[in-house]
């Protein structure tokens, strides 16, 4: 199992902007700290914390931050319509379009998927399967 992804950025009030536009909709806290952001799924009482969580840091080594060729972080909307809303609230707060919400013909038929770069080009997916929703064949 996945404990947590961390993407470094130069920019942490921009990268702030950009996540806390669309993951506190998904259900994601925010944690500010000295080294960076930290977003988390709340935990009810005497329950392990949810997984993954997921980190936006200055980078460890000092160095200008970079995005990992071939790496992507995805997250899991609710619906089609969120996906579309939270791709469309994530680019107002600086994102890049990396492809609009929609079916893509190499996934399955259900799967209904928004891509995004984040302000220091981390690469982002916003996904939904939900199966009570019209898929790319209905």
């Amino acid at each position: 199992m996945i404990a947590y992804v961390t993407v470094g950025v130069d920019d942490i009030i921009g990268a702030k902007r950009f996540y806390c536009a669309f993951l506190p909709a998904l259900g994601y806290e925010l944690e500010e700290g000295p080294e960076g952001l930290s977003f988390a799924l709340p935990v009810p009482s005497g329950q392990a914390p949810l997984l993954p969580e997921f980190y936006v840091k200055p980078t460890f080594d000092g160095r200008p931050a970079s995005a990992g060729n071939g790496t992507m972080v995805a997250f899991e909307a609710r619906s089609q319509s969120q996906v579309r809303d939270l791709h469309a609230a994530a680019l107002a707060a600086g994102g890049f379009d990396e492809g609009q919400p929609g079916f893509r013909d190499a996934y399955g038929p259900r799967f209904y998927v928004g891509y995004l770069r984040d302000p220091q080009r981390n690469k982002i997916a916003l996904f939904s399967s939900n199966p009570n929703e019209p898929g790319r064949d209905d």
